[in-house]
């Protein structure tokens, strides 16, 4: 566990690069999905089917795999350098769905998005002690 007692710039940008590897990483897990349903599970339709299913399903793969990543890092660094990964993976997140063309669909699935990480993170920083 990352213990933080005094929070130096060092410390805040690996924190930052660890927010941004779990988006990299949720975002490889939604790719790999796509693979696999394009392949195994919905075969032989064009580019655009796949697309348009991307935008229904990349949500809700994030929340899915949000939700173990965020908790393991949590159980890693600990309550506060947790809080901090996921402030900077929100910001960045809400940065990109303001530039996205928001509706409220999708905002209430990014507010569902960060909500469960958060607890999830919580969570894990609490069974970390």
């Amino acid at each position: 566990m990352i213990m933080l007692r005094h929070m130096t710039l060092g410390r805040v940008a690996a924190l930052t690069g660890l927010a941004v590897g779990v988006m990299v990483v949720n975002v490889a897990i939604t790719i790999l999905y796509m693979i696999v349903y394009s392949y195994l599970i919905d075969p032989g339709h064009e580019k655009a089917y796949y697309e348009a299913h991307v935008q229904i399903a990349a949500p809700y793969c994030s929340i899915v795999a949000g939700i173990p990543l965020m908790f393991l890092v949590g159980s890693w660094v600990g309550m506060r350098p947790a809080m901090i990964v996921w402030l900077v993976y929100t910001l960045i997140d809400v940065a990109a769905f303001a530039v996205s063309g928001p509706t409220l669909r999708s905002g209430a699935l990014v507010a569902v998005s960060l909500l469960t990480k958060l607890m999830a993170v919580y969570l894990g920083a609490r069974v970390a002690g």
